[in-house]
């Protein structure tokens, strides 16, 4: 009985010439990766660019937060670094740009590209 069902299914597939699977199949991939670009990767892509102009338009004064959590004013830039100055002790440390989590100040929007 066994043997049997493999070759009525055999015969299906040779009647309907065998291409049709595979088109299905490189159709299914591709609505896939589409719902995984637009669901994942877009996203991730937007508030990476996001990030990147926070930090490319901080300004000296700004009221930040770091990722480790630490609240302060920016006292000086440079191309990697900002210092900032903690609120309450007023003591001063270098932090790198990569580091800053959140502007609390709100600046004017540049025109974006």
């Amino acid at each position: 009985m066994n043997f049997q069902f493999l070759t009525l299914a055999d015969n299906a597939a040779a009647n309907q010439g065998g291409g049709g699977g595979m088109i299905m199949m490189i159709v299914i991939y591709a609505l896939i990766f589409g719902a995984l670009y637009f669901f994942m990767i877009r996203p991730q892509k937007k508030k990476q660019k996001e990030e990147k102009l926070m930090r490319e338009n901080l300004q000296v004064g700004d009221e930040v937060i770091t990722i480790g959590g630490i609240h302060g004013r920016v006292i000086s830039l440079k191309e990697d670094t900002m210092v900032i100055e903690s609120q309450v002790d007023r003591s001063k440390m270098t932090v790198a740009r990569w580091a800053l989590q959140t502007n609390l100040t709100v600046h004017d929007q540049p025109a974006q590209k």
